[in-house]
């Protein structure tokens, strides 16, 4: 006689299941990784990615054989023979509920094949087998395509708004920019997530909100606007100014903020200091983000009445 399953049994292997046809539809086959010679190619592929400062790579292969031997987490997607992704993390407190995902990337040619998602519903299945409910980590609030897939493909939850997190990163990502990063929590067991791990995540559009008021804003050529105007599409409310009783806020980010570090940093440093003086402190004043417009804009909960 078969033992009926429990509740966590049944997300575990809903997890499993996610986790199978995500990879399938990248095309790749997501596996924990321990041999030297596969960290060497962790630590390979995270170097053509960000090409870092020599003196400060994301990561090392000792650190990864440490890592492992410890029994956390580092996992690859493989295209073949071909390593296309990495994703690494560690257990943190509560070490018995949850972990915190340092770091994941995708090559260059897998880009846009969904690879991100696969490994990302790897370490969710692999983790809720062992218990843990809680994976954190963070991401830079300024790029627009991170802000999606960690809010809306995955939903994951804002925690916190973290200033200068890794002090200077001189890598061809950060190009020295202050490292602002958002800090989130991803709740693995709740229908949220479960819902985004099936591809039915709950998305929102910035045109649907007429009645929005515009936090900060951006230009026809991309700079943050304070006070806040209208995008195209999005009419603010009258006299767009925040109040304690608004009922949504927008928050825009710039198109492509990697691309404005190259071209123009001070723009880029202009939108970094913008968007720390809006959304970081609107977050410490007690408002929840509460999902992300692809065209690039933060949609926020303000804070209660009398918390402003």
């Amino acid at each position: 006689m078969s033992t009926p399953l429990t509740a966590v049994s049944r997300a575990t292997s809903a997890a499993d299941q996610a986790s199978d046809a995500a990879a399938a539809r990248a095309g790749v086959q997501v596996r924990m990784l321990t041999e030297l010679s596969e960290l060497d190619g962790v630590y390979n592929l995270y170097d053509s990615i960000w090409r870092p400062d020599p003196k400060n790579p994301p990561v090392t292969t000792e650190l990864l054989r440490a890592l492992t031997k410890a029994g956390n987490y580092v996992s690859g997607a493989y295209d073949g023979d071909e390593l296309v992704g990495a994703c690494v993390g560690f257990f943190s407190a509560p070490a018995e509920v949850a972990m915190h995902s340092h770091v994941a990337g995708v090559s260059t040619a897998a880009r846009g094949r969904n690879v991100g998602f696969a490994l990302k519903l790897h370490q969710r299945a692999w983790a809720l087998q062992r218990g843990v409910t809680a994976i954190s980590w963070t991401f830079d609030p300024l790029i627009r395509r991170n802000a999606y897939f960690n809010l809306v493909k995955l939903a994951a939850h804002p925690a916190e708004y973290l200033t200068n997190f890794y002090g200077g990163m001189h890598d061809s990502i950060n190009n020295g920019d202050d490292t602002d990063r958002l800090l989130v929590r991803w709740d693995l067991d709740t229908p949220a997530v479960a819902a985004a791990a099936a591809h039915q995540a709950t998305t929102l559009s910035a045109t649907n909100l007429p009645n929005a008021t515009i936090a900060l804003g951006r230009t026809d050529d991309d700079h943050p606007l304070l006070p806040a105007a209208s995008p195209s599409g999005v009419p603010p409310s009258p006299g767009a100014s925040l109040s304690p009783g608004d009922e949504v806020l927008l928050v825009a980010v710039p198109a492509d903020v990697e691309r404005l570090r190259q071209t123009d940093p001070a723009v880029a440093k202009s939108w970094r200091s913008a968007l720390r003086e809006v959304l970081g402190g609107l977050l410490s004043d007690g408002a929840q983000v509460t999902g992300f417009d692809r065209t690039g804009w933060y949609v926020l909960e303000p804070p209660p009445r009398g918390l402003t």
